[in-house]
């Protein structure tokens, strides 16, 4: 039986990979390590637990004993486990060294003393920087990380491809563009967005709102991951992008038009420090290797969204309470 750890499964884009790979690969085993942190929600995988394929583990990945316990007899590595949020990382860009690279480092130590077949690193887009209204970021565009956050990605990325270099560990490394879906927790834009448009709140949108994200289906995403885990060519970087690119303001003004809200809830708070413009993923490399393309249409793909959410709004409770409320007040109160 083939045996995977999942590394922050407990996060959104790692909840929903561990759902789809139970659906895909019944016959594989999944170990999930989440040290559940603020968006760390069991809740995302509710009825999972029952699976007799699938193992939660509750620990951190920058604690080098119980890894090395948890990795013993694993055939794959699939890492999302990552603190997340920019203004977070604006904050306390501590939390993000800590997290991001140096539980990585762990992990890669691990994978390699203990003849793991293949890691793979889940990164991001926002490694590359920022770009104009023209081009879009290729695997070999340089690493120009502008927040805590993408620096700390990058700084993870670039040891992933020195255990490969240095000690010819195979590995993959994937970075996306926006991800949304269910299960996303609402400090990111879209279910923040729908979350404070049901409930008749301001909406805020930073700045003048004219910031172009391109967004991908969370799905869209695993499937990518999936191929990229079984057929990627060792060492190897592969872009995911939606080929969806959206300005903020006009996503934000889609969510209330499908919901029937007034954009007169639409406020404008000051800008974050260091506001990348612009991202677009060019993904046409894993599309020519693998043969992966996105499912979703961003019309299809925002509508089922939004009913997810209108469909869980017991879930959107139990997640906005203690400290994202505290935390929503901190960043956006003053603004």
């Amino acid at each position: 039986m083939v045996k995977i750890l999942i590394t922050g499964g407990a996060g959104f884009i790692g909840s929903n990979f561990v759902r789809y790979m139970l659906d895909t690969h019944p016959d594989y085993e999944l170990l999930n390590l989440d040290s559940l942190t603020y968006c760390g929600n069991l809740e995302n995988l509710r009825g999972v637990e029952e699976n007799p394929s699938y193992t939660f583990i509750k620990g951190d990945i920058t604690d080098k004993d119980l890894v090395f316990d948890v990795v013993e007899d694993v055939d794959y590595i699939v890492n999302f486990a990552a603190e997340s949020h920019v203004d977070r990382s604006i904050e306390d860009p501590a939390i993000f060294v800590k997290s991001n690279v140096m539980g990585t480092q762990v992990l890669l130590d691990a994978a390699l003393n203990l003849g793991v077949e293949k890691y793979i690193q889940i990164s991001t887009d926002e490694v590359y920087g920022t770009l104009g209204e023209e081009g879009y970021f290729t695997e070999t565009t340089p690493l120009a990380p502008n927040s805590p956050y993408s620096a700390s990605k990058a700084a993870a990325d670039l040891m992933v491809r020195a255990y490969n270099e240095t000690f010819k560990l195979p590995i993959n490394i994937t970075r996306c563009s926006n991800n949304y879906g269910p299960y996303q927790f609402p400090e990111k834009l879209i279910p923040l967005m729908i979350s404070n448009a049901l409930e008749d709140k301001a909406l805020p949108v930073y700045g003048d709102g004219l910031h172009v994200r391109d967004w991908l289906h969370v799905h869209d995403h695993c499937t990518a991951i999936d191929l990229v885990l079984h057929q990627g060519r060792d060492g190897g970087v592969y872009n995911i992008g939606g080929n969806n690119e959206k300005q903020n303001i006009e996503l934000v003004k889609l969510i209330l038009k499908i919901l029937d809200k007034p954009e007169s809830l639409i406020t404008s708070v000051e800008d974050r420090k260091g506001h990348d413009r612009r991202y677009a993923i060019d993904s046409s490399k894993i599309q020519k290797e693998l043969g992966w393309k996105p499912k979703y249409t961003f019309e299809t793909g925002i509508t089922e969204t939004i009913q997810w959410y209108l469909d869980h709004q017991d879930w959107l409770e139990t997640v906005k309470s203690g400290e994202y409320q505290n935390y929503d007040e901190k960043m956006y109160g003053g603004r």
